[in-house]
């Protein structure tokens, strides 16, 4: 009975019962996240991170973008329990080789080198699900983005899960209502959304990613102005209608690509966002919350840093209450402990 009248509610009505339950689930998380957690037990953690980050981004910029992803993918999945850093065994299958992941993720190692770091002063304290959030503020500030205290006291997932990296995470073709309802799922709202959008303000994308968009609606969006037609033209060099390629990469913001500003929200308003999801916000019919905050955005980066911030620490408190309960701090972030 109970599974008929499920089958018989709108969709919109199961859409909101199931955002609202996500965001109670996720809202009833471990109260024991704390900027003070570490005080006395390791009191170095935040200077060793930055430190280490600081040595990261200055060999290669890209390395901030690349930390930042990772505790995005991280989060989507299981909550923020360091799962995402696990390697396969005999005995788990972890989230590195899923669709979502394969050929997205970098910057394991610089998470190797801090827990390295971390656990010769401290052994056995900190978790790399903080770690890693810790690291994610620093390499945002790191390239000219906001400041943002880091609430600690995660612990590490013994699992990880493939499956929900492949249904919970975004992709670059996705529409604009079902990145919404994935976001909504973990708790997040339409602003934290966009909002979080705006780390594309760094990194890079793939041919593979990108190809679509740029022989599909690219040139109408942009409304072919010379920069534009330019921008495109360039490219399509990179990237072959014909295949092939599809490890090459182009900048997610052309005009401002190692520095984190509102820029990307700027290419938004001129149609140039390099993925699909990108350019959804701002072109979408679904999009009239979604366009207005790509509007404040792109012009008062103030605003746009302040809400950037906000929604990272509601990002990073979307929490696993199995870990809390059944969770380790890893001695290496990539196996469970023995």
């Amino acid at each position: 009975m109970a599974a008929s009248l499920h089958s018989k509610l709108p969709f919109v009505l199961r859409f909101f019962f199931m955002s609202l339950f996500y965001t109670i689930l996720h809202a009833s998380g471990d109260p024991s996240l704390t900027l003070d957690y570490y005080s006395s037990t390791c009191p170095t953690v935040f200077d060793v991170v930055k430190k280490e980050m600081e040595c990261a981004v200055l060999s290669d910029p890209r390395n901030a973008a690349r930390i930042v992803r990772l505790h995005f993918h991280d989060c989507f999945v299981q909550g923020c329990d360091g799962s995402v850093l696990l390697d396969d065994t005999i005995s788990l299958k972890g989230e590195k080789e899923a669709s979502t992941n394969t050929n997205s993720l970098e910057g394991f190692g610089i998470i190797d080198k801090i827990k390295s770091k971390v656990e010769s002063d401290c052994p056995g304290i900190v978790s790399c699900a903080d770690l890693l959030t810790i690291a994610a503020r620093d390499a945002v500030i790191l390239v000219g983005g906001p400041y943002w205290d880091v609430p600690v006291g995660r612990k590490d997932s013994k699992t990880a899960n493939s499956e929900l990296a492949e249904s919970n995470l975004p992709t670059a073709n996705e529409g604009l209502m079902s990145i919404i309802s994935k976001f909504e799922y973990q708790g997040l709202s339409v602003t934290d959304m966009v909002a979080l959008s705006g780390a594309h303000t760094i990194g890079m994308a793939r041919c593979q990613n990108f190809r679509s968009r740029i022989y599909g609606d690219f040139g109408t969006t942009s409304l072919g102005s010379l920069t534009s037609a330019s921008y495109l033209n360039n490219l399509k060099s990179i990237c072959p209608a014909a295949g092939g390629k599809d490890d090459s990469t182009s900048a997610l913001d052309h005009v401002t690509p190692n520095l984190f500003d509102n820029s990307y929200y700027l290419s938004l308003l001129n149609g140039e966002g390099l993925l699909n999801s990108d350019q959804e916000l701002y072109a979408s019919f679904f999009g009239i919350q979604t366009r207005d905050l790509v509007v404040k955005y792109a012009h008062d980066p103030v605003i746009f840093f302040q809400h950037f911030a906000d929604s990272m620490v509601k990002m990073g408190n979307i929490t696993n209450s199995d870990s809390f309960i059944n969770g380790e701090v890893r001695k290496n972030c990539r196996f469970i402990n023995t």
